[in-house]
């Protein structure tokens, strides 16, 4: 009786957390950030301006449209399979990135992601490459500098170099060269033929005007971060434009600013020394932030060459070519740009599964159905002993029945007189919780795979699913869309077929013998259908599915033990 007790109790306050953080916490908090950053949004199209680590930029008083901004300026092309954009010849920055297989929405017709843009447009955010010199011993190239290209379009697999000479018998080269993926490979080569010795820091940077609007949940990262000394460093933006400013030294490592589903990092080469900054500044009113690295210096003597090679990542956060990277390139844990949070050890392999699984039947939606099966046969023999125990329960109910007549209002009475009944027969109360207990952190993992994972994104199912780490799109409210408005919660038919199933399920078990616990429990598939409305439809599917599978396995076990509600009719 306690057990079962306790366990409603568990149930209930778990439910009330959830429900509670999610409307009185993490809604509020949402609304509010919308409703600051559409404020910051209408200043900063009025008054954008930006600002450089190195140089200052001027820049106009009304931000013109971001296409006009990238035709104004002379440009190198880029193109390649899985992005689009050019690279700018003043200040030699990538600054226009438009990824070609993400498109911002589910519709076939949905414009692609744009993930960098130029300064002067309504929010840049851009990489740069370049030197500092020491002491001021020579002019480097700044902000306003106009390179020369050697080529009109960088391809994928393919390079294009610019240079810039200061007069003073110095030429500075950037060789920008990009893969087939994500990522730009940075050669930044200075060639000395003046008379006399010069001292140089190359640097890289990320720069970011305005805040994004963020997803507002505390199991996801979304902001500065990187990795130091193999240790993952990551920064909130609230956090940052308090302290404005963070610094790390370590032996190269990476760093960059994450979104939800996409990086732009910074790889800087893998030696001592390197310095990197995390830093918010205020143009106006429109925030700020930079990640940048800056290396040791050299000296370069007269007729002496020197050259730095780095890395930037400008794409979407695709599990195999995140960790293709981290093993060609040699970049400490550059996995964990994807937060798989605490249970890494568990989410990451539960993808892996999932992935491989998609690759043999080209539908995520059809592998977490296989996965539920993998689970289910995982959890087979324990669940097997819960429904037995279950099964023996049913069968006593005419005997508990029987000490509720006897024992009447004495609690006490009646609990010690259930325990020792249950001794008597060996059976376990409890049991039936465990199966339900182990899938706990399988639900939580798959919950965290199809939130954080680009391969979840627009992923379809059949029917009216068409993207699995969306909620369904459905509601009984409007009747599943036949009635011409739209509903006010989204309870659709996915949720509605796991909250019969739940029910069902219940139906089988044993119920509670205080009046109280077996109500509760009864209405517990009519909370689950409001609180997963909300959810991933993939996680609604799988916790359906597995209520199914569930089903058939208790049943088969009740008939044969004899225990199912039919046979217990007097």
């Amino acid at each position: 009786m306690d057990d079962q007790k306790n366990l409603v109790i568990a149930i209930l306050l778990s439910l009330g957390i959830m429900v509670g953080f999610h409307y009185f916490v993490e809604r509020p908090q949402l609304a509010a950030r919308q409703a600051a950053l559409a404020e910051q949004a209408k200043l900063e199209a009025a008054q954008p301006t930006n600002q450089e680590a190195v140089p200052h930029v001027s820049l106009p008083q009304q931000a013109p449209d971001r296409n006009d901004v990238v035709a104004k300026t002379p440009r190198v092309h880029i193109e390649s399979d899985k992005i689009r954009g050019s690279i700018s010849l003043t200040g030699g920055r990538i600054d226009d990135v438009v990824l070609k297989e993400h498109r911002q929405e589910v519709a076939k017709d949905s414009p692609p992601i744009t993930l960098l843009s130029p300064t002067g447009s309504t929010t840049a955010y851009y990489a740069d490459f370049g030197w500092v010199a020491a002491g001021g011993t020579v002019k480097v190239p700044t902000a306003q500098t106009v390179w020369k290209a050697d080529d009109a379009v960088l391809e994928g697999n393919d390079s294009v170099t610019l240079t810039w000479d200061n007069g003073e018998g110095v030429r500075f080269e950037q060789i920008y060269s990009l893969d087939k993926g994500y990522m730009f490979e940075v050669k930044q080569r200075v060639i000395n033929t003046s008379k006399k010795v010069i001292s140089l820091n190359p640097y890289g940077l990320i720069s970011r005007s305005g805040t994004p609007t963020l997803s507002g949940f505390f199991i996801l990262h979304e902001g500065p971060l990187g990795v130091f000394n193999g240790k993952l460093q990551e920064i909130k933006y609230e956090d940052l434009r308090k302290e404005k400013q963070k610094t790390f030294e370590a032996k190269g490592g990476w760093l960059g600013i994450t979104d939800k589903y996409w990086l732009v990092s910074l790889v800087p080469p893998q030696v001592d020394g390197v310095k990197s900054n995390f830093t918010h500044t205020l143009n106006q009113t429109i925030d700020r932030y930079q990640t940048d690295y800056i290396l040791p210096s050299f000296s370069l003597e007269p007729g002496a060459t020197h050259e730095v090679s780095s890395h930037l990542f400008a794409g979407a956060k695709s599990v195999d070519l995140i960790e293709g990277y981290e093993k060609s390139l040699g970049i400490d844990n550059f996995d964990l740009a994807i937060d798989y949070g605490w249970f890494y050890f568990l989410t990451k392999p539960l993808f892996k599964i999932l992935n491989f699984i998609h690759s043999l039947l080209g539908n995520f939606g059809l592998a977490i159905l296989v996965l539920t099966v993998l689970v289910r046969l995982l959890l087979f023999p324990l669940a097997n002993k819960s429904y037995h125990a279950m099964a023996k329960m049913r069968k006593l109910g005419p005997q508990i029945d029987k000490l509720k007549e006897r024992c009447g209002d004495d609690r006490m009475r009646m609990q010690q007189e259930m325990m020792a009944l249950y001794k008597k027969e060996g059976v376990n109360p409890a049991a039936g919780c465990l199966p339900l207990l182990i899938q706990i952190p399988v639900f939580f993992a798959l919950y965290k795979v199809l939130f954080i994972n680009i391969e979840m994104r627009h992923a379809p199912f059949y029917g009216w699913i068409h993207d699995l780490s969306a909620p369904d799109p459905t509601s009984v409210f409007n009747l599943f869309g036949l009635l011409p408005f739209a509903a006010p919660f989204h309870v659709g038919a996915w949720p509605i077929i796991m909250g019969v199933t739940m029910f069902l399920q219940q139906k089988l078990s044993p119920k509670p013998s205080d009046p109280v616990q077996a109500n509760v429990m009864m209405f517990l598939p009519v909370m689950f259908v409001f609180l997963l409305g909300s959810f991933p439809a993939g996680l609604v599917i799988y916790w359906a599915w597995g209520n199914v599978l569930s089903l058939i396995q208790q049943w088969l076990i009740m008939r044969g033990d004899n225990a199912l509600p039919s046979a217990n009719k007097r």
